[in-house]
């Protein structure tokens, strides 16, 4: 399958069912790829499964595929969520887009005292998101969420669902696997401040863990730590 263009659509995908692709779509089959009317591509919806398509009109602007057989179902993935404070433009698109790459189903970006920035502009990640899944054959979107206050999301945390706190310096284990659901929290670059880190230890959900010896990057440790988190469900 590596080659095929894969393209996220939000219609329903079924035998018959024709789709217009978003200009921007359009404009990449026509001028980048160069793609013609016959050709194939592989469409997807988190839904559906991933299904062949044709190109039944192309234009700069517009296009029309229609879907022909399904290539592969639904398949489950991991519930892992990523909790990080928003970084600089060019490290919160890295985080967003190796976030997605490696399975985080939702995104939440959490405002801490040390934040770097309060300004995000969330049509951009969520590009940046789809262009992610498009490339690295993944069936869904992770869920990109406003930026929140941490004590805002502590309070509202659903039952059953494991914090694991990332911390530099802190003498405590090494991330490991945890059972789906969970999530994972990445401070900021100067780290959580004395208050937050009581607060966080309030919370029976938390766990605190380490990333290794090294002080890492935040848009490493994001890297790091969902690797871990995932190798319970093999990625």
């Amino acid at each position: 399958m590596s080659g095929s263009i894969r393209l996220y659509v939000e219609a329903p995908l079924h035998a018959g069912a024709e789709i217009a692709t978003t200009p921007a779509q359009a404009h990449y089959l026509a001028t980048v790829m160069r793609r013609a009317v016959g050709e194939t591509v592989r469409l997807f919806n988190g839904r559906d499964g991933e299904w062949d398509a044709r190109i039944l009109a192309l234009r700069r602007d517009r296009a029309r595929l229609g879907a022909e057989r399904q290539m592969l179902p639904q398949a489950p993935e991991p519930d892992i969520w990523l909790l990080f404070a928003p970084l600089k433009r060019d490290a919160t698109d890295l985080v967003v887009q190796k976030a997605t790459e490696l399975g985080a189903s939702a995104i939440l970006p959490v405002l801490t005292e040390r934040t770097n920035t309060t300004r995000l502009n969330l049509d951009r990640l969520r590009a940046i998101a789809t262009e992610a899944a498009e490339q690295c054959e993944r069936q869904t979107l992770p869920r990109i969420e406003e930026a929140r206050r941490l004590p805002a999301l502590l309070a509202e945390w659903p039952a059953g669902r494991t914090l694991v706190s990332a911390l530099e310096r802190a003498a405590a284990p090494l991330v490991r696997p945890h059972a789906c659901p969970a999530a994972l929290l990445v401070g900021p670059e100067g780290g959580f401040t004395d208050m937050e880190l009581d607060a966080l230890r309030r919370h029976p959900f938390v766990v605190a863990a380490s990333l290794g010896p090294r002080i890492l990057r935040a848009e490493t440790a994001v890297i790091v730590g969902l690797a871990l988190l995932q190798a319970a469900d093999g990625g």
